[in-house]
């Protein structure tokens, strides 16, 4: 009676498996199938918000953003420009300083250090090759730090 029900089970594990993949295909979670060639994905596309308040209020510049049809991650070279979807990373200029940084991570931008008052952040988006896709200028106003009636010891 086991040789049976072997068979039986086996193609319902079949079932049940192939039915499992099928439905987390790359194309029901937003993004293109791995086959679409890269022409025929949509632009990238970066979104800058601006600073967060409460750590700007203490000297910290913490900016958010958002890519679209763009992920960033630490890939450069002539190889990684052909890669669906579409990869790159953003370069940050403050001031228009010399020294751009790549940041390569989807974390938020942090900048520390900067003297009080205005300044200003060019965040370029950028494919491995580093040919600028798109930017954002954000704006950063620096207060000055607030006098404490408490020292500050380590």
């Amino acid at each position: 009676m086991t040789s049976l029900f072997r068979p039986l089970a086996i193609a319902a594990a079949g079932i049940v498996f192939g039915a499992s993949a099928w439905a987390q295909a790359a194309t029901d979670i937003g993004r293109p199938a791995a086959v679409i060639p890269l022409a025929s994905e949509a632009p990238a596309k970066l979104v800058v918000y601006p600073p967060l308040a409460e750590p700007l209020a203490r000297g910290v510049v913490i900016v958010q953003y958002l890519t679209e049809n763009l992920r960033i991650i630490p890939v450069f070279g002539k190889a990684a420009v052909d890669v669906s979807p579409r990869v790159g990373h953003l370069h940050v200029t403050v001031d228009d300083r010399p020294g751009t940084w790549a940041h390569t991570s989807g974390d938020p931008i942090i900048v520390v250090g900067l003297k009080p008052g205005l300044h200003k952040m060019l965040i370029e988006l950028a494919d491995p090759g580093h040919k600028i896709l798109g930017s954002e200028t954000v704006s950063v106003s620096v207060p000055e730090p607030k006098a404490s009636s408490e020292s500050h010891a380590h």
